[in-house]
């Protein structure tokens, strides 16, 4: 048992052992470890049981009438500290062990390895049919060759389809507002994805409530950004962003600006981009609406 301020301290330096042992474990011994289990998981699960040795302050006495001393800081001496060292040498060297034969096996029978081709694709793709396993960390870009890929179904269009001439007519309330009697202007705000939720919520609250969101990779100023790809440094020059498209003609287009500049600075670059634009028309599919009328929410 260790006391909170123990405690404390073993967090505080867990902390720094999982960031620069990730680090080590990616740049310096190369190995692929895209979650950071070596980490998470083994080197601060090592040095936990280590540091017990050391911040443990209380004596432990087992029905063989073994006592362990306190820890190396509350004057226990190296007792404690030596057996935690000797429990994580041993769980290594069955774990090196077991593991070692279970590789052999699976080596010698089905195959050990992935194909060249199916570590770069990902095996998220080969084996399970999606672009990525966490889907909210990064975005689902289309791929050019399953667009192409002749082995993809189509999905054939309903021949039964309703005729235009033989839908449900629709009747439509105007405003008498003509498109060309009010100035309708799209706006496409470039974002962090982290930040989009809050601009939903503000646009939400100035009464822009339609909009299109669409995952895009580009980069500004800062040129992209070093990552590593399996354990190899490579140069991410397209960063993950969301692209967000509202068209606007009831709520001022200042408004809009302010709003979302006031939700997305920071005063760092990749901040985001706004682009305004003139829009000519808006036509609603469904009810032929046009301009002004085709921007507004059904009541």
């Amino acid at each position: 048992m260790v006391s909170p301020v123990g405690a404390f301290f073993i967090g505080l330096i867990a902390g720094f052992i999982v960031v620069f042992g990730i680090e080590f474990v990616d740049k310096i011994l190369k190995i692929d470890d895209p979650v950071g289990a070596v980490g998470v998981h083994g080197l601060c699960g090592a040095s936990g049981t280590l540091m017990v040795g050391l911040f443990s302050i209380n004596e432990y006495s087992y029905g063989d009438g073994l006592t362990m001393s306190k820890g190396l800081f509350y004057g226990g001496g190296f007792k404690l500290l030596g057996v935690e060292a000797l429990g994580v040498i041993s769980v290594m060297a069955w774990v090196a062990i077991v593991m070692t034969i279970v590789f052999l096996l699976i080596k010698k029978t089905i195959g050990l390895r992935a194909s060249a081709e199916e570590e770069i694709l990902g095996l998220d793709i080969t084996e399970h049919g999606l672009e990525s396993s966490y889907a909210d960390f990064m975005p689902t870009v289309e791929r050019a060759d399953l667009i192409t890929d002749p082995t993809v179904p189509i999905v054939p269009m309903k021949k039964n389809a309703t005729p235009i001439d033989q839908a449900v007519p629709v009747q439509i309330v105007s405003s008498g507002t003509t498109a060309s009697d009010v100035k309708m202007t799209r706006i496409d705000i470039l974002i962090k994805q982290s930040k989009f939720e809050a601009l939903k919520e503000t646009l939400n609250q100035i009464g822009v409530t339609g909009l299109t969101v669409t995952q895009v990779l580009g980069c500004g100023m800062q040129k992209g950004r070093v990552e590593y790809y399996r354990g190899v440094e490579m140069e991410m020059n397209l960063l993950p962003k969301v692209q967000v498209t509202i068209v606007v003609a009831k709520v001022p287009v200042r408004e809009v600006i302010e709003a979302a500049k006031k939700v997305l600075y920071t005063g760092n670059i990749g901040d985001g981009k706004i682009f305004v634009y003139d829009v000519e028309n808006v036509i609603k599919v469904r009810t032929g609406e046009e301009g002004y009328d085709a921007l507004q929410d059904e009541e």
